[in-house]
């Protein structure tokens, strides 16, 4: 198996990226790394080589560029190489922590979509109070969704829960102001009786509020909603940690306390934190295409590849082609 991974994007390129993938080669017999990037940078960070290629190039897609041009114009990118390895079948996955529009837009242009589906969704895992977390398809790929897309989000994000993190009958909830079948705007009053009549395991609207205690394993929304969702918790964790380190700095008293309480605190961290959950999926395109935080250190990186190994091993895309095609002719 071979996962092209854009060495160059990311806050932390490509010292993160190499680090991860030396470390995804160990742990992992059946695999192979195309790191896409500047060689020489690159190689400053390669203690071990075996399993990993360097496919050179000394462009890149900054994130200050607009996505649709960098694309088109940047055809040397990291980035795009990174979809081209995938388009012409040298690679099973691509995974990058680069500009997000550009990616949206190279993984359609290059890989392009599974028929049937009529947009992609941007399918980040989220953490849950138990550890578990929660897929939330769409998180911005789509802003404007018509109800027959939320429904294709629905079937993404069961196969992906079901196949990779092994959930039997995964619950889908419909993102809503309220729990009542009636509630909502008119996407969310058409889309109800869709994800109803399904064969998946709906179990109707869900709120906000309830999301970080694991109320559902899927949640399905428009891109707008599901963006203000996303940064809504991001910016909620990472305000209540600067408040924690606030307080157990302020006196010895408290970082008396704080040595005490420090492993549990740790291991809370850990349970608020995107990295070991991987990357977001681009769900909907004909191959795994990973999106990794952009603030992503090795640890997350390593866990999008992992992520990406396990949606080929899965044969994931295989079987989200034949459930949409299968619900098409019961419709």
């Amino acid at each position: 198996m071979k996962i092209a991974l854009d060495a160059m994007g990311g806050d932390h390129a490509p010292k993160a990226q190499v680090l991860a993938a030396q470390e995804a080669i160990h742990t992992f017999d059946d695999l192979e790394i195309i790191l896409v990037g500047h060689e020489e940078e690159i190689k400053k960070f390669i203690t071990n080589d075996k399993g990993l290629t360097i496919l050179h190039t000394t462009e890149k897609i900054e994130d200050t560029d607009q996505p649709t041009t960098a694309v088109r114009r940047k055809k040397d990118s990291s980035m795009v190489l990174a979809m081209r390895e995938v388009k012409e079948g040298r690679a099973d996955a691509a995974i990058s922590a680069g500009n997000t529009g550009a990616l949206m837009t190279a993984g359609l242009l290059y890989v392009g979509r599974i028929s049937g589906i009529d947009r992609p969704a941007l399918s980040p895992m989220l953490p849950t109070m138990n550890g578990n977390g929660f897929l939330l398809l769409d998180v911005g790929a789509n802003m404007d969704a018509k109800p027959e897309q939320l429904l294709q989000y629905a079937i993404m994000g069961e196969t992906y829960m079901e196949m990779v993190m092994k959930r039997k009958r995964p619950r889908v909830g419909l993102l809503n102001v309220g729990t009542e079948s009636g509630k909502g705007n008119e996407l969310t009053k058409h889309a109800f009786p869709l994800l109803e009549s399904a064969s998946f395991n709906f179990i109707g609207n869900v709120e906000a509020r309830d999301l970080l205690n694991g109320v559902a394993d899927v949640v399905v929304c428009d891109g707008f909603a599901g963006n203000i969702v996303l940064k809504s918790i991001e910016g909620t964790a990472g305000s209540l940690f600067s408040l924690l380190k606030k307080e157990f700095t302020k006196s010895l008293k408290n970082k008396l306390a704080a040595g005490v309480l420090k492993s549990d605190l740790q291991g809370l961290k850990s349970k608020m934190s995107y990295s070991e959950y991987g990357g977001a999926g681009l769900f909907g395109l004909k191959s795994p295409i990973i999106k990794a935080h952009g603030s992503s250190d090795d640890t997350a990186v390593f866990h999008a590849i992992r992520q990406a190994r396990e949606m080929v091993e899965q044969q994931v895309v295989t079987i989200i082609k034949s459930e949409v095609s299968r619900n098409k002719k019961e419709q």
